[in-house]
């Protein structure tokens, strides 16, 4: 039975590269039953773009810039499909990529997600992601604790993840992607094609990851979240615990070159609270 897939794409002010990841979506094996592209408050608005293709296409539309989070949760609550695939406006999927997951998802039919593998472009080259970055099951959640180990576009989730998990967080500018995998990583394992059906696009001027400094403070944001989490076990607890430690001194040495003193000092301090809560939590577990 075919899968029926809703394709939500967030995206402002790209209009170039919505069309290369319209044209991606359309070159599927395994058509979507829609695509949601939801405008974030583009100016001008992108419901005017000429795409020639068949697709089930429809325009959603935030007036205000509010953020990827919510234009996710937009399209999400919108869509019709029972599985969601998401896909940012600066990537590109390889032509088999919803194919290869439905035939995972009909293989594993208790799997609730699966992502993929991704090839990362840097001007028009292939680079070579850092091992650490390996998306393996085997502790991803522990793993996935110091770096974002889910690409959002390589992703496929059935709808009732966002009954059990929730939505995107909209308080988050970015890292909303690591936040809501960390949750979800609580509840249950997602599945991996081992297969690179995702095509990363980086280094242009507009990309969050570059614009925004210190992404380590919306992280351990994250971080204290989980930390009130009562499906965190005692063993995870202490493991989230040392990398709010790390990342706190980071930010902290971070904002002290950048003379940004008050952050500094929050950071620093914060640093100080959770090593003393660390060295606590280690004793009571010994």
């Amino acid at each position: 039975m075919s899968l029926r897939i809703s394709v939500v794409i967030p995206v402002y002010n790209r209009p170039v590269l919505l069309l290369r990841a319209l044209n991606s979506v359309a070159r599927q094996t395994h058509l979507p039953c829609e695509v949601l592209v939801v405008d974030d408050g583009s100016c001008p608005k992108l419901d005017h773009l000429n795409f020639g293709s068949s697709l089930p296409l429809r325009f959603l539309r935030n007036q205000t810039n509010l953020g990827v989070a919510a234009a996710r949760n937009l399209g999400i609550r919108e869509a019709v499909g029972e599985w969601i695939a998401l896909l940012d406006s600066d990537d590109e999927w390889e032509p088999t990529k919803l194919e290869k997951q439905s035939i995972y998802l009909r293989e594993f039919p208790e799997t609730r997600a699966v992502h993929t593998l991704e090839k990362w472009i840097r001007k028009g080259n292939e680079v070579i992601p850092p091992a650490y970055l390996d998306k393996q099951c085997d502790q991803l959640w522990e793993r996935s604790l110091r770096h974002c180990l889910i690409c959002p576009s390589s992703v496929l989730l059935h709808r009732s993840n966002f009954e059990s998990v929730g939505y995107f967080d909209e308080s988050l500018t970015v890292c909303e992607d690591y936040d809501y995998w960390l949750r979800m990583l609580l509840q249950f394992r997602i599945g991996l094609v081992h297969e690179k059906l995702v095509v990363k696009h980086g280094g242009h001027p507009d990309q969050l990851s570059t614009t925004v400094w210190g992404m380590d403070r919306f992280r351990v944001k994250a971080l204290q979240k989980i930390l009130s989490d009562r499906g965190l076990t005692d063993d995870r607890r202490l493991l989230v615990l040392e990398v709010l430690v790390e990342k706190c001194s980071i930010l902290a040495q971070g904002s002290e070159k950048r003379e940004k003193c008050k952050e500094a000092k929050i950071y620093s301090d914060l640093a100080d609270q959770y090593s003393v809560q660390l060295r606590c939590e280690n004793t009571l577990s010994i």
